[in-house]
């Protein structure tokens, strides 16, 4: 059974806007660091999930990541080998399917992103921890 929520108060509402902008405003920050890059913000995430995979994964990997139908990430990762960001292999376990790794261009452009996320987010943390513990 759950348990019954307390009523929000204007302090909890504030508290949740703000909370709501500020990571508005990071994501914009990280959608115009991915289009320097030549990047939409969804090949981005595509890299990074990429990347963060523990083994090579595979397109179903990919959108099971990123909270996308099979065919949506079929097209994004078809663009992304087009435009020489990553390379598909035949999986070793089943050579139907590929397994994608990154290509020497997206892992610069992927190591640039990523530092400079690393660095906004330990800016922004904080204020971030204040927000939250102010939502607790």
């Amino acid at each position: 059974m759950a348990e019954p929520t307390l009523p929000l108060t204007d302090g909890d509402y504030a508290a949740l806007a703000e909370f709501r902008h500020a990571l508005r405003r990071f994501q914009a920050f990280s959608e115009a660091r991915a289009v320097e890059q030549g990047l939409t913000p969804q090949q981005h995430q595509a890299l990074l999930a990429i990347r963060a995979a523990s083994s090579p994964p595979t397109i179903g990997d990919i959108a099971r990541h990123l909270l996308l139908k099979p065919h949506s990430a079929t097209g994004l990762i078809n663009r992304l080998e087009d435009q020489g960001w990553i390379e598909r292999a035949a999986a070793t376990e089943d050579r139907r399917r590929a397994r994608l790794r990154l290509t020497a261009k997206a892992s610069n452009a992927l190591a640039a992103l990523s530092a400079a996320h690393r660095d906004e987010i330990r800016r922004i943390r904080p204020a971030l921890e204040e927000m939250l513990a102010s939502i607790g």
